[in-house]
């Protein structure tokens, strides 16, 4: 069992993730509003968090944790409002898949920005995604529902944000590199939050217990779980657990919020999941059959 903990707490990460979407619907349905729910679930988490690992961000913080850390809060900050304002006009579960394709979109942040090599298990998988967006997102007219394009507008935001991270983690320590861009996320809200007058809270109780979830397990459990299981586990086999985020999500919302379960939904949603095997894996797992198949079949004619 010690053997499989790092990717025993993966699958864990990704079951706290996708009852965020739930969590986040729950919590929007109590009153709360977009900004309201980001700002209280970073402002818990950051306080959690600093209190925790006081020691260890004093000694580490710096400059250029600081500067890292803000540009992903900006990052973060945008993609959860987005998210979180599409999920006021579409579901849980399509809110959840289409999040997800974000892992196909991260490979063409590369290419535009420092010039790599895109290969065709990316381009294969994008299109695959973009088919499967499609047949979640569009209606009978094809005409797209505002909130299903606002959570394709997050998935590029939280691109940006896993690709940053990838690039500011190499230099700077993870605890404090998340604290950081917590606060500024939470800050971030705060000042938003002023600016458009939804200082006052109005919510009922499972509003409230919807944010805490959030702010609890999603944000300062989820984050905090990742950072210590990615050390055990490769970078490959974690894209794959954390991708079945979208899966939980899915099955949360069918069964706690009661949607519907559409034939577009399973064949929208086993696209999209696919898309992001292929463009985590680049199918190696086939090579490594066929190897091995190539082996057995020598020895077979040794035998012989």
């Amino acid at each position: 069992m010690k053997k499989y903990s790092g990717e025993i707490g993966l699958i864990v990460v990704a079951i706290i993730w996708g009852s965020g979407f739930v969590g986040t619907q729950l919590a929007l349905d109590g009153g709360l509003t977009s900004l309201q729910i980001i700002t209280l679930r970073f402002f818990i988490a950051s306080v959690i968090l600093n209190i925790l690992f006081f020691k260890r961000i004093k000694e580490n913080i710096n400059k250029k944790v600081l500067k890292s850390g803000f540009l992903l809060g900006i990052f973060l900050f945008l993609s959860f409002w987005v998210q979180t304002v599409g999920l006021v006009y579409t579901t849980a579960s399509k809110n959840a898949f289409i999040t997800a394709a974000n892992v196909v979109i991260v490979p063409f942040i590369g290419y535009f920005i420092f010039k790599r090599k895109l290969d065709k298990f990316g381009m294969a998988s994008s299109l695959i995604a973009l088919i499967g967006i499609g047949i979640l997102s569009l209606e009978a007219d094809f005409s797209v529902n505002i909130g299903d394009l606002l959570t394709l507008v997050c998935a590029f935001g939280f691109a940006f944000h896993i690709f940053f991270t990838s690039e500011f983690a190499r230099d700077n320590d993870p605890i404090v590199l998340t604290v950081v861009q917590f606060f500024v996320a939470f800050l971030l809200s705060f000042i938003v939050q002023m600016l458009t007058g939804e200082m006052k809270l109005e919510a009922q109780l499972g509003g409230y217990l919807g944010m805490l979830h959030l702010a609890i397990f999603s944000t300062t459990i989820g984050f905090l779980t990742q950072t210590v299981c990615q050390k055990k586990v490769d970078g490959t086999k974690t894209a794959i657990i954390l991708s079945t985020e979208a899966v939980f999500g899915t099955i949360f919302s069918i069964i706690i919020l009661k949607e519907a379960l559409t034939l577009k939904l399973i064949i929208g949603s086993i696209l999209i999941f696919v898309a992001i095997i292929i463009s985590e894996t680049k199918l190696s797992f086939l090579k490594k059959e066929e190897k091995v198949d190539n082996i057995y079949g020598n020895s077979n004619v040794e035998n012989i």
